[in-house]
């Protein structure tokens, strides 16, 4: 299991060195724009989503659940990342040079993010559809070899891709691009994905993950099965909202922190740096408290964290506008985002598990559930909020 924590913090942080990059080489095409970066996060958004439903869905249809086969599938996944350093550049400088050629596109105008959206999205999402299919994978071997750990699995590799996409976040903004350029930066996260790859494969041939026997495989899936919660609306409701709010306020920071943290591709790397930060913070508090309190205890404490959530979607208000008492930009933003970024950080995995109940299948429905909220948050926030009234305004009504 450790050996997974290693590769999913890896490969959290390949994924948000991909996400830095990505966004400066779309915007230096297609404009440094919030509508942008909406468009960007939606796209990013929902290749996790779809990406993490069909690897739910396969790993529960194919006959061979080995782990072996399971870390073969992610050892290709990861392979097909690693190859994106050197198809997205190329692609995204020929859509640029499509989009000024062609005749009555007007630069921010409807047409225009019409164009660029359809051709980030041409661009970018099989390679999101990747990253969102390493969840269920992973968690389909370890189901199947690793039974005793399933139930809270999820929880366990998002802690550790969270942790790695803050590294990515950090390492890409303020050491990798500025000393080794876009190009060789992406390069040097597909070496990583590489690595991944080729660990992930050769390990799949061990002959302990080759005795594992299907018959192993239905003992883990009995013995998980009991731990998920009933059907229903309510958890993926939960989820989709988690999503949406976050997203959507994550479009309003940019909006409010810019101001005081440059331009807005280096105000992105902050929010997203401090975001990350505050729900690794609020993951690892739910791994720590799921394993000393008791279960109905910690349902105590997660619901405090939803009555809290309101009240602290409003701290950004005080940390953008009182100047005099925070005058460092960073302490302006964490003040503003980090106590909600780790309630949600808390509350998201533990939604996740106790939904799957280790069933890679459920946790892929339930990731992409919340990935879909993702999506629609920044949407609504660039497109349809935002034009029509102000920051606060927004951020009131999304708390």
């Amino acid at each position: 299991m450790s050996l997974f924590f290693l590769f999913f913090l890896v490969s959290g942080f390949c994924s948000l060195v991909f996400q830095v990059v990505w966004l400066r080489l779309a915007m230096a095409q297609f404009g440094v724009t919030t509508p942008l970066v909406s468009i960007f996060l939606a796209v990013f958004m929902a290749g996790l989503a779809i990406g993490s439903w069909a690897a739910g869905r396969w790993t529960a249809a194919t006959p061979d659940r080995s782990p072996g086969r399971m870390l073969r599938a992610w050892a290709l996944v990861e392979l097909l990342l690693g190859l994106s350093a050197f198809v997205v550049p190329p692609a995204l400088e020929r859509g640029g040079e499509l989009l000024r050629g062609a005749a009555g596109s007007g630069w921010a105008s409807g047409s225009h993010y019409l164009a660029s959206g359809a051709w980030v999205t041409l661009v970018l999402l099989p390679f999101c559809l990747g990253m969102g299919a390493t969840f269920p994978l992973v968690m389909a071997a370890v189901r199947t070899g690793w039974a005793a750990r399933a139930g809270r699995s999820f929880s366990y590799l998002y802690v550790a891709n969270v942790a790695g996409a803050l590294l990515g976040t950090l390492a890409s903004a303020y050491l990798l691009i500025e000393n080794f350029g876009l190009r060789r930066t992406l390069i040097l996260a597909a070496g990583l994905n590489f690595t991944i790859a080729l660990v992930a494969g050769l390990r799949s041939l061990g002959r302990d993950l080759r005795q594992r026997t299907a018959e192993s495989a239905d003992d883990a899936t009995r013995q998980v099965a009991g731990e998920a919660a009933p059907g229903g609306f309510g958890l993926p409701l939960l989820l989709l909202t988690t999503g949406l709010v976050s997203m959507a306020m994550e479009v309003v920071w940019l909006r409010q922190f810019t101001p005081f943290l440059g331009t807005e591709v280096y105000a992105f790397a902050n929010v997203l740096a401090v975001y990350l930060a505050a729900t690794v913070a609020g993951a690892l508090a739910c791994r720590s408290l799921g394993r000393r309190l008791s279960p109905g205890r910690f349902r105590q404490v997660a619901a405090a964290l939803w009555v809290l959530a309101a009240p602290l979607a409003l701290l950004p208000l005080v940390g953008a506008d009182f100047s005099r008492a925070f005058p460092s930009p960073w302490l302006r933003v964490a003040f503003g985002i980090a106590p909600l970024c780790a309630a949600l950080g808390f509350l998201t995995p533990m939604l996740v598990d106790r939904w799957s109940g280790g069933d890679p299948r459920r946790a892929g429905a339930a990731y992409a559930v919340n990935a879909l909220g993702c999506i629609l948050g920044p949407l609504l926030a660039g497109f349809v909020l935002l034009p029509r009234a102000g920051a606060t305004a927004v951020l009131v009504l999304l708390a």
